[in-house]
């Protein structure tokens, strides 16, 4: 039996923990589909995410080497980002994990309707 308890570092909670963050996700994908993207473009693209949730996260995806930033040396600085070659190998995994809730969204909704959430 594989086990998950917490102690020391679990590298499956650990790494878990960055791509289900409320913006993970939804960043990395847009990445993908738009290839290199300014702050500014990432944050129009994804609509409701904060200046300051984009840094942290962009920060933390960047950490984990799934995304790079490139600084050029302009004035005023311009700054780029895109994914890594890792970042790249883990699309197809959120792309599946998209795919299946499209397709199983409106059953999920349906089932939901009259229930209440904590």
């Amino acid at each position: 039996m594989q086990n998950f308890h917490h102690n020391a570092v679990c590298p499956v909670r650990d790494i878990l923990s960055h791509l289900s963050s409320k913006w993970a996700m939804l960043i990395l994908i847009t990445l993908d589909a738009n290839r290199t993207m300014r702050f500014s473009d990432i944050q129009k693209s994804i609509g409701d995410i904060s200046q300051r949730m984009l840094t942290v996260s962009l920060r933390a995806l960047e950490a984990d080497g799934l995304v790079n930033r490139k600084v050029y040396p302009e004035v005023p600085p311009r700054v780029e980002y895109c994914l890594t070659e890792r970042g790249d190998s883990l699309i197809p995994c959120i792309q599946g994990l998209v795919n299946w809730a499209l397709t199983h969204m409106p059953q999920i909704l349906e089932e939901r309707k009259g229930r209440e959430f904590l």
